[in-house]
């Protein structure tokens, strides 16, 4: 698919499916950073990584619905990571992949601000469900114009928890949807008209899931011996704005691409309409 059939067909159906963003050899330095966050989050760190370990405990959330405190090793049940380029060199650099920001600069514009970074842990047996949802019904910014890319780190599969997606659901506009974290065997959402159509979307190791910030996604649990490990990033071009309730508050984003070579920006808030 060409550049212009991929923006095409992104803004027809709210997804973009990209196979081989990464390298095998990128995918393995991915999962043995992943392994020692893990540690990391045991506190089984070596002295020379203690000041990062201990940045990287601040930001980790263990899997609430797990039904063991440990899986191997000692090794704690985590849910996900956030804001990892804090902590990782790994994962900052992955946020600005050559081949990431060649689709996105395609898809929203040669300016891209990094809004969110995060590591989603599906471990094996635990991993639990997420409600489906769209992101900007819970993200500060307008016009809902991110995009989210979910990149597979291990094959994603419908029996380990792989994304679901509700295609052209971006045209729907903002709505209300509750919390995300769910029980394994709890229903994705309790709208019947919106479960019939969630679609799968299996992935390989190392390739990648595009899709808008209003885009309905979620996924089911992952029952099997298989962990399903997603680095997670959303972009915004400088268009978009940050809002608060009051209109008040300053936060800055680290630019990824473009802006003259400007590495963060500032924004200050605006009142939400």
């Amino acid at each position: 698919m060409d550049k212009n059939a991929q923006k095409a067909f992104f803004e027809k159906e709210g997804y973009l499916i990209v196979e081989n963003l990464m390298t095998p050899a990128e995918v393995e330095e991915c999962q043995a950073e992943i392994q020692l966050l893990h540690q990391f989050a045991a506190g089984q760190e070596s002295d020379t990584e203690k000041e990062r370990a201990d940045v990287a405990r601040r930001h980790v959330q263990q899997e609430p619905f797990a039904k063991d405190e440990t899986q191997g090793n000692r090794l704690p049940v985590l849910r996900k990571a956030e804001n990892t380029r804090q902590y990782s060199e790994v994962f900052k650099n992955l946020a600005q992949h050559p081949n990431l920001i060649a689709v996105l600069q395609n898809l929203i514009g040669e300016d891209l601000l990094l809004f969110r970074s995060t590591l989603m842990f599906k471990p094996a047996f635990h991993g639990s469900s997420h409600g489906l949802h769209q992101d900007s019904a819970y993200w500060p910014m307008e016009p809902p114009r991110l995009v989210t890319v979910s990149i597979a780190l291990n094959d994603a599969t419908p029996e380990n928890g792989c994304f679901k997606v509700v295609p052209r659901s971006h045209l729907w506009g903002v709505q209300e949807w509750g919390g995300i974290a769910r029980q394994q065997d709890a229903e994705l959402t309790d709208r019947e008209e919106v479960a019939k159509q969630q679609m799968d979307v299996p992935l390989s190791a190392g390739s990648a899931l595009f899709f808008h910030s209003l885009m309905v996604h979620g996924s089911g649990p992952n029952a099997s011996p298989n962990p399903r490990n997603t680095a997670l990033y959303a972009y915004f071009s400088p268009e978009v704005r940050y809002v608060t309730k009051d209109g008040k508050g300053e936060r800055t984003f680290p630019v990824v691409a473009g802006l003259n070579g400007q590495t963060e920006l500032k924004f200050t808030a605006q009142k939400a309409s």
